[in-house]
């Protein structure tokens, strides 16, 4: 069974035991799991699907939180010619990495 999950722009295409990150929020420090309730559509491997319009109801995926995660590095540079102007930075965006435990449609 998988269901295709939106969590704030993003949509994720997700199955019960996979792991994967999402987007940091803001959170209390005891929690240990998290529920998405905007669910797109929650597909069989026979090939029947429930699509929703915009959602389909009663359906629920929970997710247990793993850990958060740094992404890769991003280094952004700044050149201006012959003003002998240069400036380099880096960023390295938060994740948080969660762990599919149930779909229910």
């Amino acid at each position: 069974m998988y269901a295709i999950i939106a969590d704030g722009p993003h949509q994720y295409r997700v199955e019960e035991g996979q792991v994967f990150e999402i987007q940091i929020r803001d959170l209390e420090e005891d929690a240990k799991t998290l529920e998405f309730d905007q669910i797109l559509m929650v597909g069989d491997t026979d090939g029947e699907a429930k699509i929703g319009a915009p959602t389909v109801e009663g359906a629920k995926v929970t997710a247990s939180i793993m850990r958060e995660v740094k992404g890769p590095k991003l280094v952004i540079r700044k050149y201006k010619k012959r003003k002998d102007s240069r400036t380099k930075k880096g960023h390295r965006q938060k994740f948080l990495q969660v762990k599919i435990d149930k779909i229910e449609a």
